[in-house]
Formats: C-alpha cells, sequence, structure tokens
C-alpha cells in the first residue's frame, strides 16, 4: 500500500489561493505569527524578516509600546468618521507636525491616498496661489518611480507592469530622468505646480539619487516658485538612519508624504505634513476620508511619533545599517555587482548567471531569511529597525550561501 506523503499546513492551503485575485506574486511561504525580527510560518518554521513590509513594519512585528496604544483604543473608540472629532485627532496632528517641523498635517490611510492627496492640494495651491490657468498645472516626476498604484498615480509611472492596459490616464505630469536636477530646471514652465520625487527610489531597488540632488532640486523649486513634495512613504521615519532621507542633505520640501510605519504595522495610516500656506487651501467639503484621521488610527500614530523622538531607532538604522552594508560589500566576488542603499535599506544587484532575484530569494527562505525581488535581478533588505547586529550577520551569512546556490 502506497503511503500518502504528508501534507504541511501551507500545502493544505493551497487550494484556497485561486479565491484571491492574483495581483501579487508572494514567496510560499504562510506567516502565522510574529515578533520582533521573526516571523513563524503555519508549520512552525522561523524566518527573519528582512523586508518590514516594505518598511511599515520599521518597529518590528508587535512592538509593545504601539500594541498597547492599539490595545487602549480599542477599548474606547474605533471609529467616528470626520463628521465629528475625537479626543486623539488634534493631538496627532500637532505632534507629527511638531516631529516633521510642519503647522498642519492631513492623515489619511493608504501612501497612495497621502500622494494622490499631495497632488490635488498642490494643483489648488497652483491655481488660488500662484496664478496658473485653471485646469493647466503640471507636476514633474521622476522616471522609475513608485507613488502607488491608484489610476492617476500609473499615469505617469514608467513601469510596464503597474502601466499596461490600465489607459486613458490622467494628464498634467511631465516625466524626467531620477537624478537629473537640470531636467528639472528644464522641464519647469509657468504651469508648473510641483516637482514630486523620492528622496531615495524604493520600488526601483532603492536607488540613491547623486549627492547634491535633493539640494539642487530644493533651490530649484524655492527659486522657480514651485513646490518640492517629497515622497517619504518609504525613506521616512527612521529607515535611513534619519527621520527622513531629505535630512541627509539638511533638505526641508514643502510637503512630506508619510505612510508605511506611520501606522506602526498595526493599522493603516498616511499623511501629509505642510506649512499652512500650502495645505491651508483645503477647505471643508473639498477632501476627505471615512477612515481618515480614525481614533485607533490617531492613537498608533502617535505611539510612533513617541518612538521616533527619541531618535533611538533612527539611531539603529545609521549603526545598524553600516553593519549590513560593510556585510554586503564583502559579497561582490560572490554574484554581487552593486549594492545601494541607505541605512537599513539595500538594494542588491545580482549577476544573472547566479540566479534571479527571484531565485534568491526563494532560496533565502529555505534558508530561513525573508526578501523580496524587484525588477529580475535585484532584491532588497529592508529589516525592522530593532534588528540585532548577530541577526544582521547571520542574514548576510545566508545570502551568501543562497549566492553560492
Amino acid at each position: 500500500m502506497t503511503v500518502p506523503a504528508a501534507r504541511t499546513a501551507a500545502a493544505d492551503r493551497a487550494d484556497l489561493r485561486d479565491r484571491c485575485a492574483h495581483n501579487y506574486h508572494p514567496l510560499p511561504v504562510v506567516v502565522h505569527e510574529a515578533a520582533g525580527s521573526w516571523v513563524t510560518d503555519v508549520d512552525g518554521k522561523r524566518y527573519l524578516d528582512c523586508l518590514a513590509a516594505y518598511s511599515a513594519l520599521n518597529f518590528g512585528h508587535g512592538h509593545p509600546e504601539l500594541l498597547a496604544a492599539a490595545r487602549d483604543q480599542l477599548d474606547r473608540l474605533t471609529l467616528t468618521s470626520r463628521a465629528f472629532d475625537h479626543d486623539g485627532l488634534y493631538e496627532f496632528c500637532a505632534e507629527l507636525g511638531d516631529l516633521a517641523g510642519k503647522q498642519m498635517v492631513l492623515p489619511m490611510n493608504t501612501g497612495a491616498e497621502a500622494v494622490e492627496t499631495a497632488i490635488k492640494v498642490a494643483r489648488k495651491w497652483g491655481y488660488e496661489v500662484k496664478g496658473v490657468a485653471r485646469d493647466c498645472a503640471n507636476i514633474i516626476v521622476a522616471a522609475d518611480n513608485f507613488h502607488g498604484r491608484t489610476t492617476t498615480i500609473v499615469s505617469f509611472s514608467t513601469d510596464p507592469d503597474a502601466r499596461d492596459n490600465f489607459g486613458p490616464f490622467t494628464p498634467g505630469f511631465t516625466v524626467v530622468p531620477y537624478g537629473d536636477a537640470a531636467a528639472i530646471e528644464s522641464a519647469i514652465d509657468d504651469n508648473t505646480v510641483a516637482v514630486l520625487i523620492e528622496p531615495i527610489q524604493g520600488e526601483a531597488g532603492v536607488l540613491v539619487p547623486p549627492a547634491g540632488y535633493l539640494t539642487a532640486v530644493r533651490e530649484i523649486c524655492t527659486r522657480r516658485g514651485v513646490l518640492f513634495v517629497a515622497d517619504e512613504i518609504q525613506s521616512g521615519l527612521g529607515r535611513t538612519g534619519a527621520l527622513f532621507a531629505c535630512d541627509h542633505e539638511n533638505v526641508v520640501p514643502d510637503m512630506y508624504l508619510l505612510g508605511k510605519a506611520l501606522g506602526g504595522g498595526i493599522v493603516p495610516v498616511s499623511a501629509v505634513a505642510a506649512d499652512a500656506d500650502v495645505l491651508g487651501v483645503l477647505k471643508p467639503g473639498q477632501h476627505g476620508s471615512t477612515f481618515g484621521g480614525n481614533p485607533l488610527a490617531c492613537a498608533v500614530g502617535r505611539a510612533v511619533v513617541r518612538l521616533l523622538a527619541t531618535g533611538e531607532f533612527q539611531e539603529r538604522a545609521r549603526v545598524h545599517g553600516a553593519r549590513m552594508h560593510d556585510g554586503l560589500g564583502e559579497l561582490t566576488s560572490m554574484g554581487v555587482t552593486a549594492v545601494r542603499g541607505r541605512g537599513l535599506w539595500a538594494g542588491i544587484d545580482i549577476d544573472p548567471a547566479v540566479g534571479t532575484g527571484r531565485q534568491i530569494c526563494e532560496r533565502l527562505m529555505h534558508l530561513g531569511v525573508l526578501a523580496k525581488d524587484t525588477h529580475g535581478s535585484t532584491i532588497r533588505l529592508a529589516p525592522p529597525l530593532v534588528i540585532t547586529g548577530d541577526e544582521i550577520d547571520w542574514a548576510v551569512a545566508r545570502l551568501a550561501e543562497a549566492l553560492r546556490g
């Protein structure tokens, strides 16, 4: 008699996968629980999480202060809508605004909503403050950007996967090469209202622009009278070893777009932070969200602000990030062709002869490390900022083993 092979808990779920739309291609691991930098799958195997939900889990899984804030709020009030005030909204806006050095904050839910909000605000500012002719506003963006996947945002994407067969597209955007400040200057005209860029391009492979680029963009925007909008949804809130990636050049944009880590890995929270002369163009009824700035989101967001205000997590990203990059730099003789990034964030290009990014991530998964590929030959590492030095060394050693195949 043939004995059937033992089935894992993950395999038992395989027949359910087709009930979920195939908008992602996840690694074949099914996470059941997590703590700190580690996750455990449904079969009991542990993995070191080196993606941190694209930086949404900067403070690790189940940070006790964040969970306590959420539990306390869950017992009292979770939603009012913005038809009424609640006792955490204005406090959250003030505390996040103070952290970011901005006068006003508009809370939303997802990163894409923050970007859409910024687009609307920039256009309205252009018409009402700058005097741009109605419906002629233009925003300059960078090639290889990733700001989300709404129909307006994919209208200025250069990624075929994000863009193909989703038209017709929203007009009003000019795409220039990333890292080229002169191209931004040349593209500005009388109808330009903003420059929208990522200080570090995450989805493109953790691309760090040339030194001085952000400084030049700030100077150009100031001189030409357009808004500088920094999408810090992945790069902000401690990831790069500073509060914001713009801080590495002592640059302050007109608008910060924040998200991911702002919700502590517990609830979606995003926000636009700017001064009153920018965000003040919005009036009641002109923009909103039922869940934006809800009590649970504000409670968790305030706890995140308190953690960041200490500077501890920025310092951890700086110190442990240097250790991670030093270790990755030693793998260049093993099939790594380039390492980019800042803080606890790295894009690692792999020689195709060694394997695709997906293949290396699958090997890492079998070795107990979770990472994510992008653009074929690149893998990304973005572990929680609570990771230890020993765990970083262990992850780099597993990558070396994966490269050996």
